[in-house]
């Protein structure tokens, strides 16, 4: 089943905002198992609008349209498909008399102008949005699925996964079942996992695909079976050929991220866990604490920035000689186990850019101590600073995953 992307906005067309609407929506229809082969952005006007529309409907069974159904003069979706398909403009008088109850209990007034949220393209169904007041959209135009719903990112997400995909995939067929198993991987490029599986990237049922994402690669296996105990079948051998091939280098499977193995493996040996930071800034800490619970394991971060700081807050002695360099980072991370009274020190240093700091931009340096060892790494990041740091952070954790499994010691 093909499904197209429509997003609507000048804004979007002038780089005002970034169009990761469209991106989300493209990643969900993919892990849905449908077909997307082309993408559209248009401006604020109905013609141009029509004419985009009539030509989605043209090459797709599916349509998604995010943006343009808000309140006011410039949200044109709704006028656009009316004149695509050739529809009248009808009025709820229902969702009219919703909206005045919510803006009623809220206190407040409604202005007139959000009672173009009751108005809808003849045939047409409108999608609750208890996220939102305007209403999602879909109707059915020449044997294609048109769905219109907010680009309001939170609107756009819940009217996708309750409405939009549902629908969709009751319209590919109950017997059409997609199943996903991603292996995450670290320790090797992109180009370096495409290359070690490049005969199994041929399969096509189940079908296999590289993801980079802030400094790991995933490897996504899909299968499309009449239940989901065939694509499980499917994917089996794949996942264990996959496994076999890049031994260590998968580190979690499916939603399992590196953060979450740390916060298992601290918990299995009863450890705390804080950072001393440098280059990084508290990515690393940030990180550390971006899932429910991590108070049971992490106690704290020092950001010590300035050089200065190295020494009268971690008591660091030497750094006349440099900063970036790994006694540094050795030191850091030993200090901040007594300063904050945790079990496992990490410290990071380096030269994010975008002038060099004492060595070229991109060196950055992580050092891991728990009660058991202590291990240095100097690594050497490509790409800007942002870049730089993403990936630098994303090492940082895997890293310490390594140190706590006893995986990884240099002394």
């Amino acid at each position: 089943m093909i499904v197209e992307v429509v997003a609507v906005g000048t804004e979007l067309l002038l780089g005002q905002i970034v169009n990761g609407n469209a991106a989300t929506i493209g990643a969900a229809l993919a892990e849905n198992g449908f077909d997307a082969h082309h993408q559209a952005v248009v401006g604020d006007n109905v013609e141009r609008i029509a004419t985009v529309l009539r030509t989605a409907v043209k090459r797709a069974d599916g349509v998604v349209i995010t943006g343009g159904i808000g309140p006011t003069r410039d949200d044109l979706t709704r006028e656009g498909m009316c004149m695509a398909f050739g529809r009248e403009m009808k009025f709820s008088q229902e969702y009219a008399n919703e909206l005045d109850e919510r803006w009623s209990a809220s206190g407040r007034q409604m202005p007139l102008s959000n009672l173009r949220q009751a108005e809808f393209p003849a045939g047409a169904v409108l999608l609750a949005n208890p996220k939102g007041s305007a209403p999602g959209l879909v109707l059915e135009h020449e044997s294609t699925l048109v769905f219109a719903v907010p680009g309001v990112p939170e609107e756009m997400s819940y009217l996708l996964e309750q409405e939009v995909l549902p629908r969709l995939r009751k319209r590919a067929g109950v017997g059409n079942v997609l199943t996903n198993r991603v292996l995450r991987t670290w320790g090797r490029s992109e180009s370096q996992v495409g290359e070690i599986l490049d005969d199994l990237y041929q399969s096509t049922n189940p079908s296999i695909a590289f993801l980079a994402s802030g400094g790991e690669i995933k490897v996504r296996i899909t299968a499309k079976g009449a239940t989901e105990q065939e694509t499980l079948r499917l994917i089996a051998p794949i996942e264990v050929e996959v496994r076999r091939r890049l031994g260590s280098g998968v580190f979690a499977m499916d939603n399992e991220t590196v953060d979450q193995i740390i916060a298992s493996l601290l918990g299995e040996r009863g450890w705390t866990i804080g950072t001393a930071e440098s280059a990084t800034g508290g990515m690393v800490a940030a990180r550390l604490t971006s899932h429910p619970g991590a108070s049971d394991h992490f106690r704290g971060a020092i950001v010590t920035y300035a050089t200065d700081l190295k020494a009268s807050v971690l008591g660091i002695e030497g750094l006349d000689d440099g900063v970036v360099t790994e006694a540094t980072a050795l030191a850091m991370a030993r200090a901040v186990r007594p300063y904050l009274g945790v079990d496992v020190g990490l410290g990071v240093v380096g030269s994010a850019g975008p002038e060099p700091q004492e060595k070229p931009v991109g060196t950055m340096i992580v050092a891991v101590v728990t009660p058991e060892g202590s291990g240095v790494r100097t690594l050497r990041m490509p790409g800007d600073r942002e870049r730089v740091l993403a990936y630098t952070t994303t090492s940082a954790l895997h890293l310490t995953r390594l140190a706590l499994a006893g995986e990884w010691w240099e002394t």
